[in-house]
């Protein structure tokens, strides 16, 4: 049992130790943290206590370099976490220490976790696509062909994901008011949320054409976020023939400033749906 309180129904139990990145008001440089109960673990003020290959990890100021390090690793920082805030840890044994280390979450202003270089978005909920696919194209051709058989995604702009609580704007675009008309520019007027989920990819960097086999491809997954894709519905319909949403897209995409560990949600694990037709070997 950890020694720091953790209250009934608290999304912050010792089973998830989730990664963020975080400054206060005493403390303006932003750093790593784990969230446990009410509280932050700055991993920065207990670098000491981990491996010497991932303490420069630790003590930077964004996740990139300890999500480079892999699977391998990222198991090390989690298990010395865990040890740290047990009852009859050295951790518990330091008052001096807990008072540096543990930050309370009121206290902390958090921060984007890592810098993103790229990022994919998938149409991957089939009930997602056909809703979409008939606001777009009518019931009779909502799924696209292809929509079954391979990963249908677009690169968004990674400039303009935010951690979540940040404002978004309402775009201005080209719209189609009534079809066969001219196209009018003006603010957007069916601006929609969407409740996804995002994949931190890490592990060793590739060469430029390097293939990571689908067998590996677990192996670099970091953690998971909850991600608002906002979307200018309107904007969309017009501009997304032929190669995908543009302005529509790129306004913001806000995620939730807590990376769950792929190791917390492995007790949750289920078969996935049915896959018909089946996928590639």
């Amino acid at each position: 049992m950890s020694f720091v309180a953790v209250p009934d129904g608290s999304d912050f139990p010792i089973e998830n130790l989730p990664y963020g990145v975080f400054s206060t008001a005493g403390n303006p440089t932003a750093r790593i943290g784990v969230a446990i109960g009410e509280k932050i673990l700055d991993l920065s003020a207990v670098a000491s206590f981990y491996p010497e290959s991932v303490r420069n990890a630790l003590q930077a100021t964004v996740l990139n370099d300890l999500m480079s390090l892999g699977c391998d690793a990222w198991a090390e920082v989690r298990r010395t976490t865990k040890e740290l805030l047990l009852e009859g840890s050295a951790l518990h044994k330091d008052a001096a220490l807990q008072a540096r280390a543990l930050v309370p979450q009121s206290d902390a202003k958090m921060h984007l976790p890592a810098n993103i270089k790229d990022y994919t978005d998938f149409y991957s909920s089939i009930h997602h696509a056909t809703n979409v696919g008939v606001m777009f194209r009518g019931k009779e051709n909502a799924l696209m062909p292809n929509w079954k058989h391979l990963p249908v995604g677009y690169h968004g702009r990674a400039s303009s994901v935010v951690v979540s609580g940040t404002p978004i704007r309402r775009p201005y675009g080209q719209t189609l008011p009534v079809d066969g008309a001219d196209p009018a520019f003006g603010p957007c007027r069916l601006f929609d949320f969407e409740l996804e989920m995002a994949f931190f990819v890490g592990g060793p960097p590739t060469e430029l054409g390097e293939r990571v086999t689908v067998r590996d491809a677990a192996k670099r997954v970091f953690g998971f976020v909850l991600m608002n894709d906002w979307s200018a519905r309107d904007i969309q319909k017009w501009e997304y023939v032929p190669l995908g949403p543009f302005t529509a897209k790129n306004l913001g995409t806000s995620i939730s400033p807590w990376i769950v560990p792929v190791a917390a949600l492995e007790p949750f694990l289920v078969d996935n749906f049915p896959q018909d037709p089946s996928p590639f070997p």
